[in-house]
């Protein structure tokens, strides 16, 4: 594979392997089903000294009240609370790992980035990769020490339902949407509306990889996005319906060096819900 603009956000299995047991290094389970409770599979069988976290429980805000989004990033102190149990401390360097290619492992990137740590990563390949080399595994749960976490949340990182209508208005940044086609043009209707927020271009998040989870030769991810009309120099916004594909997408355009990215932490789910602003149906 081509180098990347940042290699620092995805990490080799290798890298990883290296740092096996690195007091400094914190390995991050975040496989997940809506369909089944992967914190078994990952007692099953994970990296060694691998924590667990589900982005659906541990990194997202409580469930909210009837109307309003779900699955919103976690407030400062819930998710500076989740760092600690995890053993995550603002001097240490976190790689999550999942089974999607770094799928739902983007989203604690995108929280830890959110809040101000930027010693984050995703293994590429996932666990498939790691098995299919040989690597070890281990089971059972992994107890750690609690550590130190001080949110330091910014802005530039996360959109807001303001800054999306913003965009809508002038253009600018430009909204790229994630989910798969039939949820772009509302054939699959998973909020009260379905469509798509006007302006936006449909790319699946999927297509950053290859069919075997790893991620396909950066100069072809750079170039299907550039079609697209996303260059490094576009101010982008990334949506999916909860933010977690948004966010994977958001991981690789940064790991291509694209230095102005954000994802709209309520994505789908808060935008096809609210009746007050606008979608479209079918293509744009």
């Amino acid at each position: 594979m081509g180098a990347l603009a940042r290699p620092e956000v995805v990490w080799s299995t290798a890298q990883v392997a290296a740092k096996l047991g690195d007091a400094g290094v914190r390995v991050v389970d975040c496989r997940f089903a809506f369909d089944r409770d992967m914190r078994a599979a990952y007692r099953d069988g994970h990296l060694p000294g691998a924590t667990y976290v589900s982005w659906s429980t541990d990194l997202a805000a409580p469930p909210p009240p009837s109307g309003h989004p779900q699955w919103m990033l976690a407030s400062a102190d819930d998710f500076a609370m989740t760092m600690s149990r995890l053993g995550i401390s603002n001097d240490t360097m976190v790689v999550g790992y999942d089974a999607e290619g770094g799928h739902h492992a983007a989203r604690l990137w995108l929280g830890l980035r959110r809040h101000g740590h930027d010693a984050c990563a995703i293994m590429e390949g996932g666990i498939q990769k790691w098995v299919r080399e040989g690597r070890p595994l281990e089971k059972g749960d992994v107890t750690v020490a609690p550590a130190r976490f001080v949110s330091h949340p910014r802005e530039g990182v996360v959109a807001t339902k303001d800054d999306v209508l913003r965009a809508v208005s002038t253009g600018d940044p430009w909204l790229l949407d994630v989910r798969r086609p039939t949820e772009y043009t509302g054939e699959e209707v998973r909020s009260a509306r379905g469509g798509h927020i006007p302006g936006a271009v449909n790319i699946l998040w999927k297509d950053a990889l290859n069919e075997d989870w790893t991620l396909k030769d950066p100069g072809d991810i750079e170039e299907l996005y550039a079609t697209a009309g996303f260059g490094p120099e576009t101010r982008t916004i990334t949506y999916c319906q909860a933010g977690v594909r948004a966010a994977f997408t958001h991981l690789v355009l940064t790991a291509l060096g694209h230095p102005d990215v954000r994802t709209y932490d309520g994505s789908w789910e808060e935008w096809g819900n609210d009746p007050a602003v606008p979608v479209v149906r079918g293509r744009s």
